[in-house]
């Protein structure tokens, strides 16, 4: 991926995509929007203009993973939209292992101590921040693997 962009991280959701932006120095990441999934044409209207006004140089989509390292049905449909979302973009894009983000954000939101609402609000983008931050803090690996907890 193209040094000195920002990177944008996305935790996918059937019904709401939470996104994260990185730093033009890809050290930190920061919660930025969650996207209510419409259709295809309004979804891509959306990370058009996302893309343009940040600057973004590269996607990190999160996929889930199975704690043995598998991927299930859950994996395939973010692949699915991984690729729709790469070949609308031309961005290069990376897949990374995003277990646990969505109990590690809701954890957070709820240790400070937000309402139920709030935390909805804000989880999917929380968990976009968390996964995008353990990428950067990997490295930013070109073509990174996923394996089982116990290794």
């Amino acid at each position: 991926m193209t040094a000195a962009t920002k990177l944008l991280g996305i935790d996918h959701g059937k019904a709401r995509i939470g996104l994260a932006i990185s730093d033009p120095d890809r050290k930190i990441a920061f919660p930025l929007a969650t996207h209510h999934r419409t259709n295809r044409d309004q979804d891509a209207a959306y990370f058009r203009k996302v893309i343009a006004d940040e600057g973004v140089g590269g996607l990190v989509v999160g996929l889930p993973i199975h704690l043995n390292g598998n991927e299930g049905q859950a994996a395939a449909a973010v692949r699915e939209f991984g690729a729709w979302l790469g070949e609308l973009t031309g961005l290069p894009l990376v897949y990374w292992d995003e277990r646990f983000t969505t109990v590690e954000a809701e954890a957070a939101l709820w240790d400070a101590g937000l309402t139920h609402k709030k935390r909805k609000e804000r989880r999917d983008r929380v968990a976009a921040q968390m996964l995008l931050q353990a990428y950067l803090d990997a490295g930013c690996p070109a073509d990174p693997k996923a394996g089982p907890l116990d290794e």
